[in-house]
């Protein structure tokens, strides 16, 4: 309970563009090739492809996005390790948020998402300069629904992610095109569940306090 009452007082804190609040998440996409060339549209005739694919292995998608703002920031990588995480995050503080005083992060309790990969990634100084911009609050274990990002995860996978790719580079071309139309739209997420309401929705979840 107390992860999820954390997480919910994070979303209630008035927005400070010097401390954003950041949600991250990650996700998958098989590569896959066509076998055979799609039967492009036509008049009358829906478009046609082939069941049939060639696997070329599977990419990491990283999301970072700002609720309030509706900024998003997505990264194709080849792997899900902590240097990759450790390199994304590098990449959110000191690129896209190089003037906030510290960044407010709710993310997954991976064992990638930890200060831990930042040392296993760079100095000692580094890794801990690094750490020293993050206020970390993790979502409960089966809890990830608190986490914004997964509600950007879901709609790139459904408006940009459907499509085969026959590479790594195919596939990152798109989400950067997806991510420029995303930051342009400006969409903000209004989160309206509360410690109230979860205290009330949830009780069942609750440990019961025998007086």
């Amino acid at each position: 309970m107390y992860h999820m009452e954390d997480v919910l007082e994070v979303y209630q804190r008035p927005y400070d563009p010097k401390r954003p609040k950041i949600c991250m998440d990650e996700g998958s996409k098989q590569v896959l090739a066509h076998t055979r060339e799609p039967i492009p549209m036509e008049a009358g005739e829906p478009e046609r492809i082939d069941y049939e694919y060639e696997r070329k292995g599977v990419c990491s998608v990283f999301v970072a996005m700002e609720p309030e703002t509706g900024t998003c920031q997505v990264r194709v990588s080849k792997r899900r390790t902590k240097k990759d995480w450790a390199l994304f995050l590098r990449e959110i503080i000191d690129v896209q948020y190089p003037h906030a005083d510290k960044i407010v992060l709710v993310m997954d309790n991976l064992n990638t998402h930890t200060p831990s990969s930042f040392y296993e990634t760079f100095e000692p100084a580094e890794a801990r300069r690094l750490t020293e911009k993050l206020e970390i609050h993790y979502t409960p274990k089966h809890g990830s629904w608190l986490n914004m990002a997964e509600i950007e995860l879901s709609i790139l996978a459904r408006q940009c992610l459907s499509d085969r790719f026959p590479s790594r580079e195919a596939l990152a071309a798109q989400v950067d095109a997806w991510q420029r139309e995303r930051n342009q739209a400006k969409v903000t997420i209004n989160w309206r569940f509360t410690t109230a309401d979860a205290r009330i929705k949830l009780k069942r979840l609750y440990p019961s306090i025998e007086q």
